[in-house]
Formats: structure tokens, C-alpha cells, sequence
């Protein structure tokens, strides 16, 4: 395939962008800005602000809802008719959907250029060169175990909060979870070469970390990486050695599992102030029947040992979840006990939807008999609980003085700024447009003056 030189306006050529849509996690979110990372370093290529200015669009796919892997065929048809206007367009499908469909995928649209999976997003120049030279389909959704990490260029920077991975994969095999299949199993980053990010990150002006992982908490990095049988880390550890780091303030991480929510780690809580006063960790169902079926590993009183022990040692702490309504099998019983743990525990927010059966899955042969407007009247009660759970915490807060971290001009609107409490609320709050260069990235106080659905107001302290 022959590639037209694009030029600007003074005759020189103009650098090349690349598009990319993102569906699903916060991994997802994090590979697709090391995609853009990667041709920017092999190639020059910039970020496009839409997919009709760029040269090389990419789908970085989910798998893990029916609707999020139907949405990406239906996006693809559109970037089918970008490609007949622009011939030279490489369109490329890479994370879960590609990791589980393979090959299948060009059979289905034979306009697509690359298949690459999570695991082999670094690859994607080579992979772009090749179809370019072969005029052939790129197909490699290989799991090279941490090989990913290796070749990815130094993290970049954009405000002064940043996502770290740590970890890839997925060896719990629930049930319902098509992940182990799409990731692979865990496999852990070294510990020097997480800390080494980080640091880095700090040393240009990133003051709070999310690290993330598919079971965060499942983290066990080799101490050294030249050695194969190299003694391991905990995540604790990990917790540890990052609050160390100078110019770090604030430690978030997701997502994590109730299996691995070790006491350590609940102490840790106690001595790490740099851990925020939130955690995100799915309980997924509060039946001890419909947690068997899922094979999650541990039952609704283990769960809540776990928030009470948390508790103890930070009772401000907030909580979300993840909920799934309607799994096969899943009676009026199993939803009323629930409900009772939402009710019992007061998530703060959740991620929670309908079941939906991914192929190759265990739950994917279970006979599902619920009718489906029942499990949607399910989750609009689950969802209004937690929701009016929510407003409740919130308008607590007014009156409160809260630290926040700076992120930004709002999003609602740009003469105020943007900051985020530990507790993962959304303050907005007015400054003079003058001090927003200065303010952004410094933790300041404010006082909450007004609660709304989904953020708060504040004034500065």
C-alpha cells in the first residue's frame, strides 16, 4: 500500500495523527494513551481530535458487556466509509474483542488493517509496517507475558494525576468473566520498573497515582528482574515503597478483589496516609447461592468482614462496587440479599448492570430464565438505593472542609476550577482565571458549600 505524503501550507509534510476510541476499564483508558505514546515515538504521530482528521484509527475494545463489543462493529462500519474516501487509512481493532475474536474479525470486515491484543500493543508500528509492505491484514493477539512493558515509551504527563498498570491478566476465573481469556493470566511488573515509573512521574510535577490492574491487589513483582526465581513483592509492599516518593501525595488504585484484601493490607490503612479514604472493590452479589455459581471465591459475611475491618481503621472511608443483576439462576431471594448488603454497607457508588453471557464462558451454558424486564426493575431499585446512598453522603459534606487536589479548569465551566476530594468527589469551585496556572496541581482546601448529584461546590479556604 502506497502512503500520500500529507503536506501543510509552507510545503513541509504535516504530522501524521492517529484516532483512537476506547471502550470498557481504566486499562483500556491507560492502553489507548500508550498507543498513542508508542506512533508517536516509531512515527511522529499526534492525537486526533476526531476520526475523520486521522490517519490511523484504532478501536481499543472491551469484551467484557454484549453491548460494548456490538457498539464496536457498528463504529467499525463507520470507519469502513472514512476508508473509502481515504484509501491509505489504516483502521486497526486491538484490546479484549481482538484477543477473543482473532482473525475472525478481518473475516468479518476485511477492511481492517491490524488485529492486535492487549498484549501486543507495542507491536503496533511493526504491525502497521507490515501490512503496509505485505499489503496483507496484521493479525498478533499473542500473550508475551510482560514483554509490553518493556517497550513502551516513558510515560507522558498531562496534569497531575497519572494511571500506572502493574499488573496484567486475570487467574481468578469467575464464572461469568470472559477477562483470563481476553488478558491472560496475572502476570505482575517488576518492582523497580513500577517505581522507577513512578518516580519519574513525580519528578515532572504528578502529584496523585492510580495504579491499576485487572486484580490490583493480587500484585507480586519480582524484588529483582535479572533473577527468574527472584524473592516477590506484595501489593503492600508496593503500597509502601510509593508512599515514599517524594512529590507523590495521594495513592489510589483499581480494581481490586475481595480475595486479596488481606489484613496487611486493611492495616496499611492505618499508617499510609497517602491511601485515600476511597476503595473501589466489587462484591458483585450479596447471595451466597449466586457467588458459588459465580465462583468468586468468598461469601457475603467474608465481604463484609472485610468493609468492617477497613472501617475500624479508617471510618470515613468510601466505598463503590460492582453489582451484576440477573445472573442465571437468580431469584427474588438472592436479589433481597442484595439488597440488604447495599443497604448494610452503603456503597457509595456503583458500576452495576444487567447479565449478559460472554461466549466461552462457564455462566454461558446456565439456563437463564429470569424475564428481562424484571431484572430491569431490579437494577433501577439497586441503582436508586445507591444513588439516593450517595446525595445522602454528600449533602453530609457541606459545611465540611476537604482537601483537594487541583486537576484542572471544570468542566462545566472554565472560569472555575476542578479539583477531586479523597473520597473521589468532583469539587468545582471559582478562582481568578490569573492564579489557574499557579493553582493547578497543588492540594488545597475548600469549603463545601453546596452538594449536587454528581459533584459538589466549594469555596477556597
Amino acid at each position: 500500500m502506497t502512503e500520500k505524503t500529507l503536506t501543510d501550507r509552507a510545503g513541509t509534510p504535516a504530522p501524521k495523527k492517529v484516532f483512537v476510541r476506547t471502550f470498557g476499564c481504566q486499562m483500556n483508558e491507560y492502553d489507548s494513551d500508550k498507543m498513542v505514546d508508542i506512533l508517536n515515538a516509531s512515527h511522529g504521530m499526534t492525537a486526533a481530535a476526531s476520526a475523520e482528521e486521522a490517519d490511523v484509527i484504532l478501536f481499543n475494545t472491551c469484551s467484557v458487556r454484549e453491548k460494548a463489543q456490538a457498539k464496536v462493529f457498528s463504529d467499525l462500519g463507520r470507519a469502513r466509509e472514512l476508508k473509502a474516501l481515504k484509501p491509505d487509512l489504516i483502521i486497526g481493532v486491538g484490546g479484549c474483542v481482538a484477543s477473543q475474536e482473532g482473525a475472525a474479525i478481518v473475516q468479518r470486515a476485511p477492511y481492517v488493517d491490524v488485529v492486535f491484543g492487549p498484549q501486543t500493543l507495542h507491536r503496533l508500528p511493526a504491525l502497521i509496517e507490515a501490512r503496509r509492505s505485505t499489503n496483507k491484514p496484521q493479525v498478533d493477539i499473542r500473550f508475551p507475558e510482560i514483554e509490553k512493558f518493556d517497550h513502551l515509551p516513558p510515560a507522558r504527563v498531562e496534569g497531575p494525576t497519572a494511571f500506572v498498570s502493574i499488573m496484567e491478566g486475570c487467574s481468578k476465573y469467575c464464572s461469568f468473566c470472559v477477562v483470563p481469556y481476553t488478558r491472560g493470566t496475572e502476570i505482575s511488573r517488576p518492582l523497580e520498573d513500577v517505581i522507577a515509573e513512578i518516580s519519574e512521574l513525580a519528578a515532572e510535577g504528578v502529584r496523585e497515582v492510580t495504579l491499576l490492574g485487572q486484580n490490583v491487589n493480587a500484585y507480586l513483582g519480582a524484588l529483582d528482574k535479572t533473577e527468574p526465581e527472584s524473592e516477590k513483592v506484595d501489593f503492600t509492599t508496593l503500597l509502601e515503597l510509593v508512599s515514599e516518593i517524594d512529590g507523590i501525595e495521594r495513592i489510589r488504585y483499581t480494581t481490586s478483589h475481595p480475595k486479596e484484601f488481606s489484613q496487611r493490607l486493611i492495616d496499611a490503612y492505618g499508617r499510609l496516609p497517602k491511601l485515600v479514604d476511597h476503595v473501589h472493590l466489587p462484591v458483585q452479589s450479596g447471595s451466597d447461592r449466586i457467588l458459588a455459581a459465580m465462583k468468586r471465591g468468598y461469601t457475603a459475611i467474608e465481604y463484609k468482614s472485610i468493609i468492617r475491618r477497613l472501617r475500624k481503621v479508617r471510618p470515613n472511608i468510601s466505598l463503590s462496587t460492582d453489582i451484576i443483576i440477573g445472573f442465571p439462576g437468580e431469584a427474588e431471594t438472592d436479589f433481597r440479599a442484595t439488597m440488604r448488603l447495599v443497604e448494610e454497607i452503603g456503597f457509595d457508588t456503583s458500576f452495576s448492570f444487567i447479565y449478559s453471557a460472554r461466549p466461552g464462558t462457564p455462566a454461558a451454558d446456565l439456563a437463564d430464565d429470569t424475564p428481562k424486564d424484571l431484572k430491569l426493575k431490579r437494577l433501577q431499585e439497586l441503582q436508586a438505593t445507591i444513588e439516593a446512598n450517595a446525595t445522602s453522603i454528600s449533602k453530609a459534606m457541606v459545611g465540611s472542609i476537604q482537601t483537594i487536589l487541583v486537576e484542572g479548569p471544570s468542566r462545566k465551566d472554565p472560569q472555575d476550577l476542578q479539583g477531586r476530594t479523597e473520597n473521589n468527589r468532583v469539587v468545582n469551585f471559582a478562582a481568578q482565571a490569573a492564579s489557574h496556572p499557579r493553582l493547578i496541581g497543588e492540594m488545597l482546601e475548600v469549603k463545601i458549600v453546596q452538594a449536587y448529584p454528581h459533584s459538589l461546590r466549594g469555596e477556597l479556604i
